[in-house]
């Protein structure tokens, strides 16, 4: 009986202990864990962020605790063209700002379509992205030039190129693009129209994916009814630095349902490519 108090003093004394330890190793564990922001890249006119292409993924992210930015960018149907291609980079790197000030520790970039081009140009460029998610990459300057089809696109190509040689790359002239096999009129200077269609520029994803940092983990995904199924890999994907967690996934989905059938998958990765 005289033992008791120390007894419960003691079971008191150990039960706050664990308690301690307890909340220590948790509080160590969420610290570990990255908060994990996500910009993500609507595609091209008539793309924007409020099409809803993309609205899968982003409740996906967001319901699985993520930070989300979905901003509306120089490509979309309300701006199309705003600027060059460095402006688009330069909002971008602004967004990532935003981001990491709300208290995101790892940052996702998730493009679809002409944004596949720009998240993987950011990353190619030193910008602050830990992985990329390339959605039904689009917009390729390269096959655009030489593919016979495309004779719109490379006449644009060679008439801008002749303008900023005359001097006059800052006139504002009438270009063209192809959307989707849709002929797609840009108004535009003859720099900003090259800074986004040059083959050489980087705006091609064959230019950019060699240069993407080793250490960004990349996922791409193409829906099987999207015509880029039957050349991505040859020209960008393989190009890609080797990295362990990058993976090239197949859907079944055409070019604008492939970001809702890929979000859960996305997600996993996403999960799992970010720690």
């Amino acid at each position: 009986m005289p033992r008791r108090p120390f007894l419960h003093a003691s079971l008191r004394a150990l039960t706050a202990g664990l308690l301690l330890a307890c909340a220590f190793v948790t509080g160590a564990i969420a610290q570990a864990q990255p908060k994990i922001g996500v910009l993500m890249l609507h595609g091209k006119a008539p793309g924007s962020n409020t099409t809803p292409h993309m609205n899968s993924l982003k409740a996906a992210l967001e319901g699985a605790g993520m930070l989300v930015l979905y901003p509306d960018m120089p490509w979309s149907r309300g701006r199309y063209l705003d600027g060059n291609w460095d402006k688009a980079m330069d909002e971008m790197a602004a967004h990532v700002k935003t981001l990491r000030s709300q208290g995101a520790t790892a940052i996702v970039v998730a493009g679809h379509s002409m944004a596949v081009p720009a998240a993987m140009g950011f990353a190619a460029r030193g910008g602050d992205v830990q992985a990329l998610v390339l959605l039904a990459p689009g917009h390729v300057p390269a096959r655009y030039y030489t593919f016979q089809q495309n004779t719109s696109v490379r006449e644009s190509v060679d008439e801008a190129r002749k303008l900023v040689a005359a001097g006059k790359g800052d006139s504002r002239e009438r270009f063209y693009d192809i959307n989707q096999g849709k002929q797609l009129p840009v108004i535009t200077t003859a720099k900003d129209y090259l800074s986004y269609f040059d083959p050489a520029s980087d705006a091609d994803m064959g230019v950019s994916a060699p240069r993407i940092p080793a250490a960004t983990a990349v996922l791409t995904v193409v829906g099987d009814e999207d015509s880029i199924s039957k050349y991505a890999r040859a020209y960008f994907v393989d190009k890609l630095p080797a990295n362990p967690k990058s993976q090239y996934l197949e859907v079944k989905a055409n070019h604008l349902s492939t970001p809702a059938v890929a979000s859960e998958a996305a997600l996993q990765w996403i999960k799992a490519a970010v720690n």
